[in-house]
This record gives C-alpha cells, structure tokens and sequence, in this order.
C-alpha cells in the first residue's frame, strides 16, 4: 500500500519537506533518491517510486512494446457518455464510483490521462446511505485528488474535483508565498459526527528538468466539505505540514504514506477530533512516524508528535542515529479511534533483528489516550512476511516487492504487506488489525516455500515463489481483548494465526491489499485483491473477495468482482496502486478497489484523415487496459 509522490528529474525526491525540529537540517546534503539509504528505499511507497522512476519506465514500456496500436472494433466496450452522469456503467453489482468518461492519450502516455487507483471509502454513522470515495485520479494528467460522493448507499456517485490548486503562503507558513501544485495522491477520507467529510491529499511539485520551475516543495494538506456529504470541499486546503523549497534545493525530508482518521464517538472526550499520521524520510536514514490533529474541524494543526519511539522490540537500528527512539525504520502508518477516545496508530517496522535465511518483520501498535499528544510504546500486532522481490522473479521493475502469477510473467506491479487496524464498536476493548504475510498457514515450509533471506536490493527472496501449491499471500488477522496491550500475533508465529479467507480452493493463492471495518453489531469485515477463482494464479489475472467474522476466527467469503480483472498495463504495468479500501458500519459492506476489466483507448498515431480510436497489447500480449475506481454494495457473509 504505497502511495506516495517523487519527482523524477535527475532521480530527485520531489515534495522533500522540512519537519520543524528535525536534527541534522541546518547543513544538510541534498535529498536524491540516491541519498536514501537500502532500507529507506524499500520503505518508500509503491506512488513515490512510480513516480521517481517514470523516466526508466518509459524506457522500459518502448522496450517492451507489442507493435502497432489497433483499430478499435465497432463493439469493443468502450464507454461514451449515457446521461448527465457521464460514463456511470456497471458490471452487474459492480459500479465505478468515477463517473468521469476515460480520457484518450497519446500512446507513450499510458496511464497518465486515464487511472484511477488507491481507492478508498468512508460512510457516515450517523447518516445511512452517505458514501464517500476518493482516489490518486489521472484525469487531468497527473496524478491528482479526486473524490466521489453517493446520497442512495453506493447505487450511484458524482464526481468532486476536489480544489488543491494551491495552498495559502504568509506569516502562518514561514512568510513563504501562495504555493501551487503541479500534483498529488494518497487520499483518504473521514466522517465526523456533525457529517462534516474530510479529505487528505499529499501534494507535490517536481522541480526541474520535469518542469522549469525549482520548487520540489510538498505538503500533507486536509479539506473539509460541510453540509453536502462530499460533494463540495472548502478551499484552499489546510495544511497539516508543509515548507516550501522554492530554491529547489531538495534538502528537506520526505514525507511519505499519509491516511487520516476522525474520532466519530458522541461519547469520547474528543469527539470530532481529526488525525493524520505519515512517515518521514529524514536524510539522516531514519523513517519515523508522525502525528498531527485538528481539534477546531481541520482550521489548524498541531506540531508533529513522534509516534514510533523506543520500544525493546526495536534491537536494529542499522546503526544509525536514533533521535527519535530506537524504531527508526517504519512505513505505511493507519490511525483509528475507539469510542472513549483513545487514538490507535498501526504500521509496518523493519527494527526487528533476524537470523539466518529467516526475514520476517514486524507489526507494531501504539496509542494515545490524550488526543493525540503523547504515545505509549509501541508493543507487537504480530510478525509478518513481505512479498518477494520483483526481479528476482518476473525480471521486472528492480528495487520493488511484487505479487508474480506463477506461470505467465504477466503481474509485476508494485505491491507490500500492510496493516489495518479496527475497534469493534460493541467491545471497545477488542481490537483487531489485519495484515498480509507471505508466509502463513497456508504457505509454509511443508508445502515447499521457505523464507531465503533477502535480494542484493534488499528486498525479501523465498524458495517456491514460482511452484504450484507453494508460496501464497495470506491477509491474517491478530486481535487483542485488552484494549491494545496485547495480540494473539504478540507470541504466536503468522504460520498459526487465523486467515480472512478459509475457503478451501484459496489454500496456495495470493490475497493482498486488504482492508477492514465492524460493523456496528460487531463483525469484521474484510476485503482484498485475490487470486482463488479460475487459473488465475497462473495467468496474473485478479479478483476481488469479502469475507465476514462475527468471532474474528472463523470466516466465510464471497466472490465480490463479477469477472476476473486482467493484469494492470497503465504505467508499464508497475503500478496499481498501494491500497483499497471499505466502508460496512451499517451492515452492508462497501469495498473500494482499481478495476481493469475496461480497454485502454489511444489516439491512433500517424497524419492524415479523421482522427481514430486505437487499443494495443502490451509487450506481455495483454490488451492494454485502464484502472477505474469500483465499488460494490453487499451483504456480508459470515459462517
């Protein structure tokens, strides 16, 4: 779940951003991606990466091209406005919550005018059938914000152009000027309980040679939308953290992976209060997670807070500096709230020590039970396996984890293990995070794969990636009863905890990009990428599953896509997004994923005559094809 933004010029980190407090900034080297250390860029989200490496990606799609594009067919399915509603369409339960109608492209700009991915989906508590999506939108060329709002519980949506043209400068940020803003990605949203919706948005500018202009500034900014469940947002954004780099220096950290969360409790002392956690990409090669909250409905922000600090269970530091406490390396943070107030924050930490070919990493938790001023220390959610690395198995996109088909070299697109964290409405006490991990019950030692230690790029290698009934991908479940003080993952290994999907025919197939909600009667919901229906495990080909719990052990599944989807082609292939999303508080469940199963549409090349509509195969011979924003409205299957 990667989603983040970097420029490509020269390899420089575009959006570096200062931290008010930060050690080691006052005569700090310039921030490249050549600056970050091994860990940091495997850290780095799946959208960051993309984005630093679209110069080579480029390279990468000529070298891989499959000829010619292709007159497109009378019937091919190519969406043209219906109604007021735009390009609105279905595929049976299946709706795009992006109404917008695809964009057509130049062929050397795949994706860059068409994709939607990193879905995500909020409802109201309070206020049934107000739904609220979002997504990283290419409509306009660049990746950008983009949200979707349904009034009739997810039958229909319209479009937001959410307004993060630019950002106010004056005494509040530095004296630094009116900052506009060339990008951005990695939304989410929230809903308060006054129906108040708010939105996040990482926005960035690439600095030169991508455009003339220096500034490699970004900033983590949330809007709010009032009295309209989403429709409209307020404008400008408000910043959560920014500072300018108009000199295009680039010696600022980065941040990175940003999610927020409002505290929705009538009853909690801090009702409304609204957080956002990141991850920060110092040059000193630390990763640490930070905190910030709103208690005036996203006006102002308060200073950063440290969340990942020192903890026992952080005994590597790779010798580096720890200025924040010994967990230093951290990445893709999700914060959420129990009803009597107490914040949760969840993430990936890669400080755990290993031994031998073993390359498991962990899980941790921390909170806070004054509003977001000060965390506990973390303690373990569970350990996990990440996915395999990338070239190592496909030959594909170096320096990523991927999730590879095992016959046809088809998926190769940027993908890592990450947690979500819920409370269960009717227990406050009981806590439960859901996590991938390439290494389970299903996917062990006795059925031929073994963690083998890690690629020259870091990232983790295993035997049986590649062999039928072998290696899988696991979404996992660890619950605690005690408020967060412990998980059944806290001692017990991933190869023993309960999956979300039990169904027998899954037992060796990859399931990643989770994630979950309670309903308001207490079950879990779950939802994920998955590989279980047809030969897909073999061709690359996707779909996408709900499962249910009410005793978060046992769990029944259901097919929720109606098709399988083909590989992802937009962006070379390599990128599909870094997370999806789901919204069930009133019992139907809402999953939020980037779907494939409609063509990508060019201008055909070359002079003379009408203009014509073309589509191509990729250089893997898969009709290219573009990603929308989906959804669903279910119900939700339980044993």
């Amino acid at each position: 779940m990667r989603a983040r933004v970097a420029g490509i010029a020269g390899l420089v980190i575009a959006g570096m951003v200062f931290l008010p407090g930060l050690e080691g900034t006052g005569a700090a080297q310039p921030m490249t991606y050549d600056h970050l250390t091994k860990v940091q860029k495997r850290l780095l989200s799946g959208f960051a990466s993309s984005e630093v490496d679209q110069a080579r990606g480029l390279a990468q799609q000529n070298a891989r091209s499959a000829g010619a594009p292709r007159r497109m067919a009378g019937g091919a399915p190519f969406y043209v406005p219906r109604s007021s509603a735009g390009c609105t369409y279905r595929f049976g339960s299946n709706v795009n919550m992006d109404t917008d109608c695809q964009n057509v492209t130049d062929v050397d700009l795949q994706g860059r005018g068409q994709a939607q991915n990193e879905t995500y989906v909020s409802e109201d508590h309070r206020r049934p059938g107000t739904i609220v999506g979002s997504s990283n939108d290419y409509r306009r060329g660049d990746g950008g914000c983009f949200s979707y709002s349904s009034r009739d519980n997810g039958r229909s949506f319209s479009d937001t152009a959410v307004p993060t043209g630019f950002t106010r400068g004056g005494a509040a940020y530095g004296g630094a000027a009116r900052q506009y803003w060339q990008g951005g990605g990695d939304t989410s949203t929230a809903i308060d309980t006054r129906g108040n919706v708010y939105f996040s948005c990482q926005l960035f500018n690439r600095g030169v040679p991508t455009s003339s202009n220096p500034d490699l500034s970004s900033a983590l900014v949330v809007l709010r939308s009032t009295g309209n469940g989403g429709a409209s947002y307020t404008f400008p954004a408000r910043v959560v953290t920014e500072q300018p780099d108009l000199a295009g220096t680039g010696t600022q950290p980065f941040l990175d992976k940003e999610l927020l969360t409002v505290d929705n409790h009538t009853g909690s002392p801090f009702r409304d209060r609204v957080y956002v956690t990141w991850t920060t990409f110092a040059p000193d090669g630390t990763a640490y997670i930070y905190e910030s909250h709103s208690s005036d409905y996203a006006e102002t922000w308060s200073a950063p807070v440290v969340v990942s600090g020192t903890s026992g269970l952080c005994t590597n530091t790779y010798g580096l500096a720890t200025p924040r406490g010994t967990c230093n390396e951290n990445q893709d943070s999700q914060p959420f709230t129990a009803p009597d107030g107490t914040l949760y924050v969840v993430w990936a930490n890669f400080n755990n020590t290993v031994a031998g070919s073993d390359n498991r990493n962990q899980m941790l938790l921390a909170k806070s039970t004054d509003g977001g001023a000060t965390f506990s220390s973390p303690v373990k959610v569970a350990d996990y396996y990440d996915l395999p690395d990338c070239a190592t198995y496909t030959g594909q996109d170096p320096g990523r984890a991927c999730v590879p088909d095992k016959r046809d070299n088809t998926s190769f697109f940027r993908a890592t293990n990450y947690p979500v964290g819920v409370v269960d409405p009717r227990h406050p006490t009981r806590v439960a995070v859901t996590f991938g991990s390439y290494i389970n019950r299903h996917s062990n030692e006795s059925n031929g794969c073994v963690p083998s230690g890690f690629a020259a790029d870091g990232i983790n290698t295993y035997k049986g990636v590649l062999t039928v009934g072998a290696c899988n991908n696991d979404i996992l479940v660890s619950v605690s009863r005690n408020a967060g003080a412990s998980f059944t993952g806290t001692t017990t290994d991933p190869r023993h905890l309960d999956s979300a999907d039990q169904a027998r025919r899954q037992a060796t197939t990859d399931q990643w990009f989770q994630w979950a909600d309670f309903t308001k009667d207490g079950r879990l919901a779950v939802s994920y990428y998955d590989r279980q229906y047809g030969d897909a495990e073999l061709t690359g080909w996707s779909d996408f599953s709900l499962s249910g719990s009410r005793d978060l052990a046992r769990f029944a599944t259901r097919r929720v896509t109606t098709s399988s989807m083909p590989p992802p082609t937009q962006f070379e292939g390599v990128f599909w997004g870094d997370y999806t999303g789901l919204a069930a508080f009133h019992g139907t469940a809402h999953p939020a994923w980037s779907d494939t199963r409609t063509p990508e549409v060019f201008t055909c090349p070359g002079v003379g005559g009408p203009p014509t509509l073309c589509t191509m195969r990729s250089g893997v011979g898969v009709l290219a094809n573009d990603q929308e924003a989906f959804t669903a409205a279910l119900a939700i299957p339980t044993p």
